[in-house]
């Protein structure tokens, strides 16, 4: 790509933002082509009580592992702004989460979680989940969340708008524990144990800076 091409998408990017900043309504921003990202950094507690029950966290879709042991990249398909450049939602459609382990008769059983969706407004992290050979529940509220930081899109014309947040205090809800806890056939402790345990962050990055467009497909576990 020239960068005469480069700095006309940019520009387009730009100029779209500031269209939303004069709106007096929502946009929905696709950001399948940008530098934007999610990484998901499980606690140290969350890793050693994976060990404990033998869970394992498998990437899918567009989910990759980061060099962070217990870190997972889940690039950013879409944000949802208000008038004011506020950001509502964002969401990381394509990536996907399976989480396993080992039952009892040493049968693999476990969960999918999967097309995420971040709401600032309700301070929740939805996604859509499904149990190994079990029907899917869309956009289920799997986490709540505190904004360590707050995110602000910084905007220069014509070319910059960057954007950082770090979301921290990630629990569980009781429709995760109890989805989790059924699918993983976890034993009867681990309730108590997954409602007190703090999962860890989730580190955005949202700036102008192209990269080779990721899927925007849902993803849908195999059956």
């Amino acid at each position: 790509m020239t960068f005469a091409a480069f700095s006309l998408r940019s520009f387009a990017v730009a100029a779209t933002f500031a269209t939303v900043a004069a709106s007096a309504s929502a946009l929905t921003l696709p950001t399948e082509s940008l530098q934007a990202n999610s990484v998901q950094a499980f606690s140290e507690k969350a890793l050693k009580q994976n060990k404990l029950l033998g869970i394992e966290v498998t990437p899918l879709g567009n989910a990759t592992a980061t060099a962070t042991t217990g870190a997972y990249n889940l690039p950013v398909t879409s944000i949802s702004v208000n008038s004011s450049l506020k950001v509502t939602s964002g969401a990381a459609v394509g990536s996907a989460l399976e989480i396993s382990r080992l039952n009892d008769d040493l049968v693999k059983v476990g969960i999918t979680l999967a097309n995420f969706k971040i709401n600032f407004e309700t301070h929740q992290v939805l996604a859509d989940v499904t149990p190994f050979g079990g029907v899917t529940v869309p956009q289920q509220a799997v986490y709540t969340f505190n904004e360590a930081t707050p995110l602000n899109l910084k905007y220069k014309f014509p070319l910059t708008i960057t954007g950082t947040q770090l979301l921290d205090k990630l629990f569980l809800t009781p429709a995760g524990i109890a989805a989790l806890t059924s699918a993983l056939e976890l034993p009867e402790f681990a309730p108590d144990l997954l409602v007190k345990t703090d999962f860890g962050t989730i580190g955005i990055e949202v700036k102008v800076g192209l990269r080779k467009p990721v899927s925007t497909r849902p993803y849908v576990p195999a059956n």
